[in-house]
C-alpha cells in the first residue's frame, strides 16, 4: 500500500511507549506549557528525603473541596477573579502579578463541578494540562484600560454568559458567590436576577484546609525556600546593599522554579527599627544586623513565609541585641506550642507568651496568620487589638499558620524579626521550618 502523503515517516511520539513523568506525576516534557520546579529543586528534595506531591491528585482534591463548599452554602457556583483563587481552582497561571491589578482572567466553578476559565485571548492551550477545566472562553475582562468607555457593555455581555451557564446547569438556583470584581461586573448580574453572595469568605474557608498533596507541596516549597535563604546568607557580607542581598533570594527562588516574592521587606542596621521598611540602596556595615521576611511564592505556587535576623560582621552582637532575639525566639516557640485542633483564635491571641511592655507599641500586626498560596485566613491579633480587629474561629487539622514576632522598642537602634511556618496536625502541630537561627544572636 502506498504511503499517505499526510503521514509522518518518523513520528516523534510513539504511542506504544509510556510518557516519561516527573516526580510530581506531571509529564517530563522540556517544551510543556505548565510551569513547575526545576531539576535543581527535584534533586534537592530527593537528597532531603522529601516526597513530591501528586499534582493531578492535588488538583482533584482542590476541585472536590471547592464543590463541596459551594453545595454546603446552597450556591449555584462561585465566580473568581483573584489570581490565587483561580490558581487554587485550576492550578493554572498566566501573568499572575499583572492579573492582580488588571483582572483579565475569570473562573466559574458550578455546583456540579463544571469549570469554565476565561483566559486572555481565549487561549485554551494555557490550561490544556488540567482536564478539570472543561471550557475556555474569552471576554471576562472589563477593567478600564481594556474596555474604556465600553466597560458596562462588556460587563453586561459577560454577565449574559454567566446567566446562560447558570440556566443550563443549575436549574432555578440564581445564587452566585463572587470574590473580587470590578464595579460594572458586580452590577451587571443584578439586571439578570442573579443574586451575588460573598465568594471571598467561601474561598478563604476552602483554601484553609490543606490536603495530603498540598502538604507535600508545601514541604517541598519550604525546603526550596530555605536553600535559597542559605544561598543568600552565604552571599551576605558588609559592603553590599540591601538590594544586592535581596536579589540573591529572588534569583535562587526562580532557579528552583519559584514564582515571585510578595514584598521586599529586608532591612539592615537602623532601618530594622521600626519594622516594614523595604530594602533599598543602603550599604550594610560591619557588625550590623540584617532582618527579612521572605513572603515568597515558591514552587507549586506555595507561600513560604519565614523571617530571620542575622548578625553580619567579624565582631559580636551587643547584649541588647541578644536579649531582643531571645524574647522574639521565646515568643514564637512558646506560642507555637498552643497550636492544635480545637483551639480557638481568641485563645491563640490571649494565651502563651506575651511581649514585654517595652515592645508592645511596635508589635507585629499578628501573632499568627494562615498561609497557603499566600497569606490567608485567619489573622490572629494581639490581646490589645482584639476588641478592635480580632475575630474568632477554631483550628482544624490541615490548616497552616505562621507564628511571628517583631521585637524593637520605640526609638531603638535596631530590631529583631522572627517567623516560623506550622502545620496543624491531628494531635498538635508540625514545624515546617528548618532554617537555622543566627548562632551569634542565639549565644548567651
Amino acid at each position: 500500500m502506498p504511503q499517505s502523503p499526510l503521514s509522518i515517516s518518523n513520528p516523534k511520539i510513539d504511542p506504544s511507549k509510556p510518557i516519561p513523568m516527573k516526580p510530581d506525576n506531571t509529564p517530563d516534557n522540556n517544551d510543556r506549557i505548565e510551569i513547575g520546579p526545576t531539576e535543581l529543586a527535584y534533586n534537592e528534595w530527593q537528597l532531603a528525603g522529601l516526597e513530591c506531591p501528586d499534582l493531578p491528585a492535588m488538583r482533584q482534591f482542590r476541585r472536590d473541596r471547592l464543590v463541596a463548599q459551594i453545595n454546603q452554602r446552597e450556591l449555584a457556583g462561585v465566580l473568581l477573579y483573584d489570581p490565587l483563587s483561580i490558581r487554587y481552582a485550576t492550578d493554572t497561571t498566566h501573568m499572575q502579578l499583572w492579573a492582580s491589578h488588571n483582572p483579565f482572567r475569570a473562573c466559574l466553578i458550578l455546583a456540579d463541578g463544571h469549570m469554565v476559565l476565561w483566559e486572555y485571548g481565549g487561549y485554551d492551550y494555557m490550561s490544556s494540562y488540567n482536564p478539570l477545566v472543561k471550557e475556555v472562553r474569552s471576554g471576562g475582562s472589563f477593567f478600564y484600560f481594556a474596555t474604556g468607555s465600553r466597560t458596562e457593555e462588556k460587563a453586561e455581555l459577560f454577565a449574559g454568559q454567566i446567566d446562560s451557564l447558570l440556566r443550563e446547569r443549575c436549574g432555578k438556583n440564581r445564587r452566585l458567590a463572587v470574590d473580587k470584581i470590578q464595579i460594572a461586573g458586580l452590577r451587571a448580574p443584578d439586571h439578570l436576577g442573579i443574586q451575588v453572595a460573598d465568594g471571598e469568605e467561601l474561598m478563604e474557608m476552602t483554601r484553609a484546609i490543606k490536603g495530603p498533596d498540598e502538604i507535600k507541596a508545601m514541604r517541598c516549597a519550604m525546603w526550596a525556600c530555605e536553600q535559597s535563604v542559605a544561598k543568600m546568607r552565604d552571599f551576605t557580607q558588609p559592603g553590599l546593599t540591601e538590594n544586592d542581598i535581596w536579589a540573591e533570594l529572588h534569583k535562587e527562588n526562580i532557579k528552583r522554579g519559584g514564582e515571585w516574592i510578595e514584598t521586599r521587606i529586608l532591612s539592615s542596621g537602623p532601618r530594622t527599627n521600626p519594622w516594614f521598611q523595604e530594602c533599598g540602596p543602603r550599604i550594610l556595615q560591619n557588625n550590623e544586623i540584617l532582618a527579612f521576611d521572605t513572603d515568597l511564592i515558591g514552587c507549586y505556587g506555595m507561600c513560604s513565609d519565614i523571617s530571620r535576623t542575622w548578625f553580619i560582621g567579624d565582631g559580636q552582637p551587643t547584649q541588647r541585641q541578644k536579649d531582643m532575639h531571645a524574647v522574639a525566639y521565646e515568643h514564637i516557640m512558646t506560642n507555637a506550642e498552643l497550636v492544635r485542633p480545637g483551639v480557638t483564635l481568641k485563645e491563640l491571641s490571649y494565651l502563651g507568651h506575651q511581649l514585654p511592655d517595652i515592645y508592645i507599641k511596635q508589635r507585629y500586626g499578628s501573632r499568627f496568620h494562615g498561609v497557603g498560596l499566600c497569606d490567608e485566613w485567619p489573622a490572629i491579633k494581639y490581646p490589645i487589638d482584639w476588641e478592635e480587629r480580632g475575630y474568632d474561629g477554631v483550628l482544624e487539622a490541615g490548616m497552616m499558620l505562621c507564628v511571628e514576632a517583631y521585637v524593637g522598642e520605640v526609638g531603638g537602634p535596631d530590631g529583631i524579626k522572627l517567623e516560623d511556618q506550622l502545620l496543624v496536625t491531628e494531635d498538635g502541630f508540625e514545624n515546617l521550618t528548618q532554617c537555622p537561627f543566627d548562632e551569634k544572636l542565639m549565644s548567651t
